[in-house]
């Protein structure tokens, strides 16, 4: 044991020091920390969609392709698909995107208990991770307040193509110019197995998530 205690001090102390020198929080030093993990990633468009789809699909997201011109009837079908009648729409959601024949509520026009009871919300996302499965809201236009997509019990999520980056490092690098926003990473439908090892759906978010991808 003191072996594998003395082993984990020295890596901890190799990754806090430069040049044999403490790194003291500056961009400088920040700077020039060794970065050995993967940074870029290297499967090329249609590869690098297939992984994203496929662990989507892991987490039991519901996953549908289509086109820009398709997406309103898209969006109208995985809706009524689900028998989602009383719908939110995000504010700044680009109005050519939503169905046409759909009634949405708006956002701002939903209190607390318009959120609660109803079917589900219809948002964009600022990036997605392929290799976690992941898709990211900074809540600006169009991504919906945190309580968007935290309280309702569907959430049907559009992400385009080129949108989707293979790897964390670079999702982090597009999500850069908004490093101050509150940022929520979704990985598939919320759930836990915290108490009793009972996986339970909806703890901390919608208990089912919905992915349309454009491509």
């Amino acid at each position: 044991m003191p072996d594998a205690r003395a082993a984990i001090l020295d890596s901890i102390r190799a990754s806090l020091s430069v040049d044999s020198g403490p790194v003291h929080g500056s961009a400088a030093d920040y700077g020039v920390l060794p970065r050995t993990y993967i940074r870029t990633g290297k499967l090329d468009s249609e590869a690098r969609l297939d992984l994203f789809l496929e662990r989507l699909r892991d987490y039991d997201t519901h996953v549908v392709e289509t086109s820009a011109d398709s997406l309103p009837q898209t969006i109208a079908s995985v809706l009524r698909q689900h028998d989602q009648k009383n719908v939110i729409a995000a504010d700044g959601l680009p109005p050519e995107i939503l169905p046409g024949d759909f009634a949405f509520i708006p956002e701002h026009a939903a209190g607390l208990d318009e959120l609660n009871a109803c079917d589900g919300v219809v948002t964009v996302c600022a990036v997605a991770i392929a290799f976690t499965g992941s898709i990211v809201l900074t809540h600006g236009p169009g991504e919906g307040a945190r309580r968007l997509t935290l309280v309702p019990d569907r959430h049907l999520c559009v992400v385009r193509a080129d949108q989707v980056v293979e790897t964390v490092p670079e999702a982090f690098d597009r999500l850069l110019p908004r490093a101050t926003h509150p940022l929520t990473f979704i990985s598939g439908p919320s759930a836990t197995a915290d108490i009793e090892m009972t996986r339970i759906r909806g703890v901390h978010g919608p208990r089912f998530l919905s992915v349309v991808l454009v491509r």
